[in-house]
């Protein structure tokens, strides 16, 4: 079996394939690739028996089919230095042997026997089907993924919560001290169904989807997903268990509302951030009309910070404490030049929001406040 192809295609692909794999794998092949030849496509799979991943190249040229499994390291270490040119496989699968020829050289290997390697089995009949836009769940699991926990108690908060119903889809994850709610009204099911995604295949995701739109098709039953992509296929065991309820800590009166800066805001706490607790990373903020003093000290080492940031703000006056980092990747992780933070007192909640949405979509984040010495 012969065929050709890009260099810089098969390593783009082998690149974000690489990531599925694990060291320390119970089976042995599953340190391999699973190279399948077939109708003048090239379709790669690589898995850790938890999650599989599959792309496909179009061949340049292809004289017969067949499949071969290979090691990762030996062929990542193969292409990765090559510069754009085409490489032929010249492959024996009876004898398992592989020869890659480039523009100035040879490369001569050994494969293993295709047959070994698991197969994939397909979801059953009775699954639950949604359609994203490939841009928007980028965005959705982009801005999410940083508030998934990493617990061994309750698994459930390690992974991005998917709530399906026939007025939106509602994204989410909290570790409990933070969490993310993001609606969206272009995705809606039929009844109400749910899933949650844990976190290797939500990264996963996002280093493969395109801002550049085109349909990402999830199925999903109790147990598993498989996720149709632009050029692959993503299949991954869930996370089962019942997600907690998660609209009942977000507070919904909140009279005291910030409207500031984010970029400001998040180069204010940069500055202070380093002269606060090590351990309990506390930023005070003092918000009064028109003006936030922020502040924070460390007593142990004797440091301490304050800085004044001009804000609108209606509502009164108040003294409440967040911790800085989870705040920081809050703002980090929302869009826009400003937010509205609003707050209803200082023992409750803050809710953190975009001053404007994006289209079709409600973005929104909780941060719990921190018990102030005062």
């Amino acid at each position: 079996m012969r065929f050709t192809l890009s260099s810089t295609t098969l390593s783009s692909h082998l690149s974000t394939l690489s990531k599925v794999i694990t060291n320390k794998n119970a089976i042995a092949i599953l340190e391999c690739f699973l190279f399948e030849v077939r109708d003048g496509q090239l379709i790669i799979t690589a898995s850790d028996s938890e999650n599989v991943m599959k792309a496909t190249c179009q061949l340049d040229e292809t004289d017969g089919n067949g499949s071969f499994a290979v090691s990762s390291q030996t062929i990542l270490d193969a292409v990765r230095e090559l510069p754009e040119q085409p490489l032929s496989f010249d492959v024996d699968t009876d004898k398992l042997v592989v020869k890659v020829y480039y523009q100035n050289g040879m490369y001569n290997f050994t494969v293993q026997n295709a047959e070994e390697y698991p197969q994939t089995q397909p979801l059953p009949t009775n699954v639950t089907r949604i359609t994203f836009d490939s841009g928007v769940l980028l965005a959705n699991i982009s801005r999410t993924l940083f508030a998934t926990a990493s617990e061994e108690l309750r698994p459930v908060m390690n992974g991005i919560y998917f709530d399906i119903t026939p007025e939106f889809t509602a994204i989410v994850a909290s570790d409990g001290s933070k969490l993310v709610r993001n609606r969206n009204f272009s995705v809606r099911g039929e009844g109400n169904a749910s899933f949650i995604l844990p976190k290797k295949p939500a990264t996963l995701l996002k280093s493969v989807l395109s801002k550049d739109g085109g349909d990402v098709v999830i199925q999903f039953n109790d147990r598993n997903a498989m996720i149709n992509f632009a050029d692959g296929v993503l299949i991954c065991r869930l996370i089962e268990g019942r997600y907690p309820n998660y609209n009942s800590v977000i507070p919904q009166d909140n009279p005291n509302q910030i409207r500031i800066g984010r970029k400001t805001l998040i180069s204010t706490l940069r500055r202070v951030m380093p002269f606060a607790s090590e351990s309990s990373q506390l930023v005070k903020f003092v918000v009064t009309q028109g003006q936030i003093e922020v502040s924070s000290e460390d007593i142990d080492f004797a440091t301490s910070a304050k800085e004044k940031i001009t804000c609108e703000y209606e509502g009164m006056n108040m003294s409440i404490g967040f911790k800085g980092s989870s705040l920081s990747e809050i703002l980090t992780n929302l869009e826009g030049e400003e937010v509205i933070v609003e707050l209803a007192d200082p023992s409750r909640a803050g809710v953190v929001v975009p001053a404007e949405q994006p289209d079709q979509e409600e973005v929104l984040m909780l941060i719990m406040p921190m018990l102030l010495n005062e």
